[in-house]
């Protein structure tokens, strides 16, 4: 039974607090480890609005706009598909992700932010192709870090 001085959960992962005299403590902790399992190092498959219909424990996904089945009413949060089940982390400010369907980093501030990759120059009267090729390279080394999609 918790103790109403302390909360049940952590305040920033919402992973589960035991307390003293607590019996089955190994659900509680079993939980926790599979949280920071998905959460530390997270990596998306990428956003859905609904469960993938071939589940793999280990992977995760950005619930996408108008969420449905297990997922309805988790819009923006993350599924963590774990030891056959679905557990969900709500984002917070600070938290990073790589999306492996786009190779970008995605950052959460409010919401979840990923630049646009800049269009390569073209046209204009004046070219200068030493001017374009730098704006290339640097296109090219902002997808290599994962800041902006490969698209």
């Amino acid at each position: 039974m918790p103790d109403p001085l302390f909360d049940t959960h952590t305040p920033r992962l919402d992973l589960p607090l035991l307390f003293a005299g607590q019996a089955q403590k190994e659900g509680f902790v079993n939980e926790v480890a599979a949280r920071l399992d998905a959460l530390l190092f997270l990596a998306i498959e990428g956003t859905q609005s609904a469960p993938p219909a071939i589940l793999s424990d280990g992977q995760s996904w950005l619930i996408g706009v108008s969420p449905t089945g297990e997922w309805s009413g988790r819009e923006g949060q993350i599924a963590l598909r774990q030891f056959g089940n679905w557990l969900f982390a709500a984002p917070v400010s600070g938290m990073r992700l790589l999306d492996k369907s786009t190779g970008q980093e995605r950052r959460y501030l409010t919401s979840w932010q990923a630049p646009a990759k800049p269009a390569a120059p073209s046209g204009g009267t004046t070219i200068d192709a030493e001017a374009r090729a730098a704006i290339n390279l640097i296109i090219a080394v902002l997808v290599t870090a994962g800041i902006v999609p490969t698209s």
